[in-house]
């Protein structure tokens, strides 16, 4: 063991592996809604916690929790993911004359072409693999093919998510607004964070949850991007997985790039929270969501908890989805 342990390391020593075994065994959700099963925790969120939820609304106030989708956006070209490209089709300068329509009339189009996970997004349930074994024990290489994911696409999850959103501000909580870079979120630190805010913070069954590190605003305040998408951040530490399936929340959302903390904890690791989380408990990850004017509405009026609308795109196949997340207060 390292004499600076992370908190992974401290809990279950430095072999990532069998860690990743371990605490899969103690979380899977596996066959817990049936074998067919699509949609995960996600099945956490029914009708009384969507009147719950929709009694949260109180001013009325609504607030977008996406990140612009644009060429400036965050990605650097990892993984052959790229920003959003904007193409106009037709534009104000064609004519009614040369479009050929009658009365006068012209009009104006366009596309998009992005990979669905460059910016504010949910990965799917067939994003992550452990060992090749995908959601709910499927065999990852005959349930996501080059005809996309066939079992768990995002389509399966574009109706229900709509659900009591929690906000838990750790960077304003533990810091001051912002942790730093590498800094791994416990248990310990999110049930103090809960205390802070109240206790109407509390976190359960069918809840979205939003995690505020504070990267974004810090990120902001910088000359660009510089390596938000994929380098050093502050994020949840492996710890947590127990804890977020002891409480059946429905998802969880952050402002970084990939939810957990990086460099991640153990030695030579790559993502080993999201290959518990995702195939194993089913949850859905939420990444680069912007919770910064948010937050500052929860800290200035002491509620962290509304609606939240956070459907990802009808997408058929996809393993991910850019979404536009909507909280009402």
């Amino acid at each position: 063991m390292t004499d600076t342990a992370t908190p992974a390391v401290a809990r279950y020593g430095e072999d990532a592996e069998a860690a990743i075994a371990a605490v899969s065994a103690r979380v899977r959700n596996w066959d817990r809604w049936g074998p067919d099963d699509a949609r995960g925790t996600v099945n956490f969120i029914d009708e009384a916690k969507r009147i719950a939820a929709a009694a949260l609304v109180r001013r009325g106030e609504t607030f977008s929790l996406s990140l612009p989708f644009d060429n400036d956006g965050p990605q650097n070209g990892w993984k052959r993911r790229i920003n959003p490209v904007h193409t106009m089709t037709s534009t104000g300068m064609d004519t009614a004359e040369s479009m050929g329509l009658p009365h006068g009339l012209s009009v104006a189009d366009d596309c998009v072409f992005m990979p669905l996970q460059c910016s504010t997004q949910w990965d799917g349930l067939g994003h992550v693999f452990d060992h090749g074994i995908g959601w709910n024990n499927r065999v990852a290489a005959r349930t996501v093919t080059s005809e996309g994911d066939l079992a768990t696409g995002i389509e399966n999850v574009a109706e229900p998510l709509v659900s009591r959103g929690v906000l838990l501000d750790v960077g304003r909580a533990l810091a001051d607004g912002e942790l730093p870079d590498g800094y791994a979120i416990t248990p310990a630190d999110l049930d103090a964070t809960i205390t802070a805010q109240g206790m109407a913070s509390e976190v359960g069954r069918g809840d979205i949850l939003l995690v505020r590190t504070g990267q974004l605003t810090r990120v902001r305040r910088g000359t660009g991007w510089g390596t938000y998408a994929g380098g050093p951040a502050p994020g949840l530490s492996f710890t947590t997985a127990e804890w977020l399936h002891a409480r059946e929340i429905a998802a969880v959302a952050t402002d970084t790039w990939g939810v957990e903390v990086r460099p991640n904890e153990f030695p030579n690791a790559m993502q080993p929270l999201h290959q518990v989380l995702l195939p194993h408990v089913g949850m859905l990850l939420g990444e680069m969501w912007d919770l910064d004017r948010l937050a500052a509405d929860c800290a200035a009026d002491g509620v962290y908890e509304f609606l939240l609308a956070a459907q990802p795109l009808p997408f058929t196949g996809a393993v991910g989805s850019p979404v536009n997340p909507i909280a009402v207060k």
